[in-house]
């Protein structure tokens, strides 16, 4: 996966956790994010590996994104080694 796709996925992914309300609070929760700050840097690269990194950290809301867009929870992963801060493999 290439970073442009990387990048949508995680677009993706944001818009799967704004789809809930319980979902998207804990995400700000535990980012330290305000709404404010989610809508302006959504875009931004280092945001959206905030984003897989919260889906990754939980198995059940990554499976569930996975099933809701058709993927392979291996894409996520595959994704998140594209955006800034991955670790090293």
């Amino acid at each position: 996966m290439r970073r442009p796709e990387a990048e949508t996925l995680a677009l993706k992914a944001l818009t799967f956790l704004a789809s809930e309300p319980d979902r998207l609070l804990r995400f700000l929760n535990l980012s330290g994010l305000e709404l404010d700050d989610l809508r302006t840097r959504a875009g931004d690269p280092e945001l959206l590996a905030a984003v897989v990194d919260f889906l990754l950290g939980e198995e059940s809301l990554l499976e569930r994104f996975a099933d809701d867009e058709g993927l392979d929870p291996e894409d996520v992963h595959a994704a998140r080694r594209e955006l800034p801060g991955a670790p090293d493999m």
